[in-house]
């Protein structure tokens, strides 16, 4: 079949990879359109340890399930979905042992022996077939088509985003960075009835905040007034962080939400912040990382959040080192790939 490959030097595509075989209670997933993402670029920049077939954003058709046995892996639960035949899906990227403590807590997204779809010790779906525990899966709505759920995972971050943050009257929420996520933060808190402006630097990008009615500004303008109710700092960055600290009010919250998803063993180096401000204003600090693409594709179905406009531009799968290289360009947006 065909692949996109990372060998920890370059992304090449083959048309001789093998065909992946579904494990115990997984399926075969044929995908009609995949997305590339912000730790597909990490990944192809060899920022990560990863080798294998790439990708982690996608929405397919299940071709087969594997009965479930012993030892079934997946974060929903072992049930037999062998339904899902000829649905459409997309699904939760991290693969769990049901035998993980955590995974038994309620934590399996946090098992230090997980493994993530094309990120982590698991072949991506940048290719004609892929494999996920059948139990991670989710069906997609006919009413949201496929250029929309490609995005569920990214969309799922947003929304765990606002979950984990207390929106109380109005509050002022200010987003910092201009990415694909902080974008998607921005629609998710509007309808959160939230005050929303978003620190950027691309103008293209402000045009969106425009289309969507959200207040926007370069980040060099922005001052450090510590009047905000929430920060959520997309950049990833000790300066995003510094600057997070000086405009939430005291005792407010600081949502941390990097655009590339760090994979276990990555690590992230760098010379740290002065955290003083955490302790002298009493402010709360919280992370957020992956999130359930059940509860995006709810909010899809019910207030449906703008992801078209995310879109960019389209190529096919054997097209990917170009694909890679406009998504990573200044300004670029999302990019899709088609078979």
């Amino acid at each position: 079949m065909r692949a996109v490959l990372f060998d920890g030097k370059s992304v090449r595509v083959v048309e001789d990879a093998p065909e992946p075989v579904p494990g115990k209670g997984e399926a075969l997933i044929r995908p009609t359109l995949v997305a590339v993402g912000p730790s597909d670029l990490e990944v192809a920049r060899g920022h990560t340890d990863f080798r294998g077939v790439m990708g982690h954003l996608f929405v397919g058709v299940v071709e087969h399930v594997e009965p479930a046995g012993s030892g079934v892996s997946g974060v929903y639960g072992g049930a037999d979905r062998s339904s899902l035949v000829g649905t459409r899906v997309v699904g939760s990227i991290n693969i769990v042992p049901m035998d993980s403590p955590l995974a038994r807590k309620g934590l399996g997204n946090h098992a230090r022996d997980r493994q993530v779809l094309g990120l982590y010790n698991r072949d991506g779906c940048f290719a004609d077939r892929l494999t996920l525990p059948a139990a991670n899966l989710v069906s997609v709505p006919d009413a949201i088509g496929d250029d929309q759920a490609v995005l569920t995972a990214l969309l799922a971050e947003a929304v765990h985003a606002s979950r984990i943050t207390r929106i109380e009257g109005k509050p002022f929420v200010t987003i910092i960075g201009d990415g694909l996520v902080a974008l998607l933060c921005a629609q998710v808190m509007t309808k959160m009835n939230a005050s929303v402006r978003l620190l950027g630097e691309n103008p293209a990008r402000f045009g969106l905040c425009e289309k969507w009615g959200v207040k926007h500004r370069a980040i060099s303008e922005a001052g450090l007034r510590q009047d905000q109710d929430i920060v959520i700092e997309c950049t990833g960055t000790v300066d995003g962080l510094e600057k997070a600290m000086g405009m939430v009010r005291p005792r407010g919250r600081i949502v941390l939400k990097h655009e590339a998803v760090p994979t276990p063993g990555s690590g992230q180096g760098g010379p740290g912040a002065d955290l003083t401000p955490i302790v002298m204003n009493e402010l709360e600090v919280v992370g957020a990382r992956c999130g359930s693409p059940g509860e995006a594709l709810a909010l899809q179905s019910q207030q449906p959040i703008d992801l078209i406009s995310l879109i960019g531009r389209r190529l096919r799968l054997a097209d990917a080192p170009e694909a890679l290289r406009l998504a990573s360009e200044p300004g670029g947006l999302c990019v899709v790939m088609e078979p």
